[in-house]
């Protein structure tokens, strides 16, 4: 690992490539040069060098980011800052269908199987990475304001960085064909860094001109009748839970600005996976707070997230609803189904799966939830990707049993989920990684932000209730649209 600008002469840009990183990268183009034309295919490299402890990684990825490049940012700031960003695409693998998470993976390891680049080394994400996410059904997104966002899609940035503390890397990577030269390679990647600077995220306008209309997709009355039907067909033994999401539309006087309102979802929410992916001229963003899975060499993360009541500005009525929450049959009833599952999941494939043996009550800014970690160790190697897929999706955004419920979350709801309460996250050359659920999301594509709630249905359900809890989740993100 070498550091940024080196020994370099005169005053380089702040992101430029010193002699001695340039001369590593030109090594591994060289290498990979080699392998691609022994191979025939495009092969990649790349190089990792330390950055200043003040650069802001999304901050950085926003102001950079060209017209319809992708990009991407996930952020846990309560976790000692963990960030991981990427800008645009030096390669892009996608697939749909059931078999969509196994296709990426086995094309993400034949990817870094012939990569010319160092293991990853520093923060969670340094290295190679390749970012993105995965629809909720395996043909999601269908929709029109879907398109940018295949049913699975990750991509390799041709820039990433990755901070924990104050310990931040940059990674520029490059493709190489069989026919480059490497002197065009260098001078692509060098061109790009070129265009980086130092940035700060940009201020919602805290006094808009124009009106915003919120209106929902459906209409409250038909999210409450959907609740009822599921209730009826949960009595009816058909399934024990199912859980329905409605959608929600912001209509702006002007465009929406992903970056200003990432700032304001990671100061509000800084315990929450804060996520944006950009694709086309579409943003897709969250403050989601449920871990699906996080994989580091044999060991094995995960949440069981259900169950949640709102949040109080009065201390003791704060801790009172959370104290109402452990102790609703119903809430720990939803809890349970989803623990219970993901542990049933992991089972064949870890040595040991353990859980606490009672939820915990996670407070966020405007909801608390009934929270249930879960760690496992694995018997043999099994990616990350491949883990998310395992796991997708949980009882805590999809039903029990699965089979069961499946058909009847897009007959009840009537909206395409397209990637909301989807797999989003990253993973590393070493094929570890970190995926949470598209939770508390929007899209926004102009003017126009899509925000998605879902909550748990069971047996004691009902109607009106949860429809007021989809509003408290909404209400993570509407009230910073809104402005």
């Amino acid at each position: 690992m070498t550091h940024l600008h080196d020994t370099a002469a005169g005053t380089p840009a702040p992101f430029a490539l010193g002699p001695l990183t340039r001369v590593e990268l030109t090594l591994r183009v060289e290498q990979a040069i080699r392998r691609a034309r022994r191979s025939g295919h495009s092969t990649l490299a790349a190089v990792t060098v330390a950055v200043g402890a003040d650069v802001d990684p999304t901050a950085v990825v926003v102001a950079a980011r060209r017209d319809r490049e992708p990009w991407f940012t996930q952020e846990q700031p309560g976790r000692d800052g963990a960030a991981v960003a990427g800008l645009g695409a030096v390669m892009t693998l996608e697939a749909k269908g059931p078999d969509r998470f196994a296709a990426l993976s086995a094309r993400w390891r034949a990817a870094i199987a012939d990569a010319a680049c160092d293991p990853p080394a520093g923060p969670p994400g340094s290295g190679l990475i390749a970012t993105g996410g995965f629809s909720f059904a395996p043909h999601g997104g269908e929709a029109p304001h879907w398109g940018p966002y295949a049913s699975a899609s990750l991509v390799v940035p041709a820039v990433a960085f990755a901070r924990r503390g104050d310990d931040v890397r940059m990674t520029v990577a490059v493709l190489c064909a069989p026919d480059d030269t490497v002197e065009d390679v260098v001078g692509r990647a060098a061109r790009r860094l070129d265009t980086l600077a130092p940035a700060s995220l940009g201020l919602l306008d805290p006094d808009p001109a124009g009106r915003v209309r919120v209106v929902s997709t459906m209409p409250p009355e038909h999210y409450e009748g959907a609740v009822a039907r599921a209730v009826e067909r949960i009595e009816a033994g058909a399934f024990q839970k199912v859980v329905l999401a409605r959608e929600v539309q912001v209509h702006a006087p002007v465009d929406h600005d992903p970056g200003a309102v990432l700032g304001v979802l990671r100061e509000a929410f800084p315990d929450c996976f804060v996520f944006a992916v950009g694709r086309g001229a579409s943003t897709f963003l969250a403050a989601s707070p449920e871990l699906l899975v996080r994989r580091e060499g044999m060991r094995v993360g995960t949440l069981a997230l259900a169950g949640s009541t709102r949040r109080s500005a009065d201390p003791a009525v704060d801790d009172h609803l959370g104290e109402q929450l452990l102790r609703s049959a119903k809430d720990r009833e939803e809890q349970a189904i989803v623990a219970r599952r993901i542990e049933r999941t992991l089972r064949p494939h870890v040595l040991w799966v353990t859980s606490a043996e009672e939820p915990v009550v996670v407070k966020m800014a405007n909801i608390q939830h009934l929270a249930t970690p879960i760690r496992a160790q694995l018997t043999s190697p099994r990616s990350a990707i491949e883990l998310a897929g395992l796991l997708h999706p949980t009882p805590a955004v999809g039903g029990e049993p699965w089979a069961d419920a499946q058909p009847m979350i897009p007959a009840l709801e009537g909206l395409d989920r397209g990637w909301y309460a989807g797999p989003v996250g990253w993973t590393d050359s070493n094929e570890d990684g970190e995926f949470c659920v598209a939770l508390r999301c929007a899209l926004l594509t102009g003017a126009v932000a899509r925000c998605y709630a879902g909550v748990g249905v069971v047996r004691e359900s009902d109607p009106a209730a949860e429809l007021a809890e989809t509003e408290t989740k909404l209400g993570a993100l509407l009230p910073v649209l809104g402005k």
